[in-house]
């Protein structure tokens, strides 16, 4: 299933995602909220661009925290003259951080080397704190797609990185979450104005989703709606103002957003 939150007249919703689109997709809205038992109302509202109905797609969920691991590909490791880590490398971004299909991503004022990478990102779906190995799968609701955007310069400049990766609109998320997904090998792509810059697939992570799970449990709560970045395979570069980048992975959709000056 593919669960959207999104606005209609104001008012914020879950909706399972059927047809295929981009002009035959419609939300069936969902009654409760997805990290509990549920129900389809039956209450359909049409996601096609140019309908009457105005339905705007949301980040799919609000994180209290997006868990980030880096450098979780041995290419894109080597493309920035970075070893490989023998433990997953973790970091977090801020659900300040978060933004949806759509919305733009903020040049910020103290960079001038903003980079993307395209990344799988899982939702949890339920409280869980030292989750074993074989019981990862049961904490999770589904997958989405996300841009790990990065003030590169910024990153190397200073010894940590909650500026360089957590500033506002630096964790696009969308276009919605797919619950119903081998994640084990995806292809992961990423194009700026239509050129592509990454493809990679997800079977050439050097630690597992379930490795991840389990590092990031053993050190915090996971909350329902918290957001595990997996890593970003090689191609990473730059933005500018006015780009265009999308973020395609098997399965689950396309995420696009556009690159703003910072107000």
């Amino acid at each position: 299933m593919r669960i959207a939150r999104f606005s209609i007249d104001g008012n914020v919703a879950f909706g399972a995602v059927e047809g295929e689109g981009p002009d035959g997709l419609v939300l069936d809205i969902i009654k409760g909220i997805p990290f509990a038992d549920f129900e389809l109302s039956g209450t359909k509202v049409p996601l096609a661009p140019g309908s009457k109905d105005r339905v705007r797609l949301l980040p799919p969920v609000l994180p209290s925290k997006v868990v980030a691991f880096g450098r979780n590909y041995a290419e894109h490791a080597a493309e920035l003259g970075n070893e490989v880590p023998d433990a997953p490398f973790a970091f977090f971004k801020p659900s300040t951080s978060v933004i949806g299909p759509g919305d733009p991503i903020a040049y910020p004022s103290f960079s001038q080397e903003l980079h993307h990478e395209a990344e799988l990102a899982v939702v949890i779906g339920r409280m869980c704190r030292e989750v074993p190995l074989e019981r990862v799968k049961d904490v999770i609701l589904g997958y989405t797609c996300a841009n790990d955007v990065t003030a590169r310069d910024v990153q190397k400049r200073e010894k940590q990185w909650a500026r360089a990766k957590g500033f506002d609109s630096s964790c696009p998320l969308g276009p919605w979450v797919e619950t119903d997904l081998d994640p084990s090998d995806l292809a992961i792509q990423c194009t700026v104005n239509g050129e592509q810059r990454q493809l990679g697939r997800t079977s050439q992570m050097i630690h597992s989703i379930e490795e991840l799970i389990v590092n990031a449990s053993e050190a915090m709560t996971l909350l329902p709606g918290d957001v595990v970045l997996t890593g970003t395979p090689a191609g990473v570069g730059p933005l500018n103002v006015g780009d265009e980048v999308a973020v395609t992975i098997q399965g689950i959709g396309t995420l696009t957003n556009k690159v703003i000056k910072r107000g």
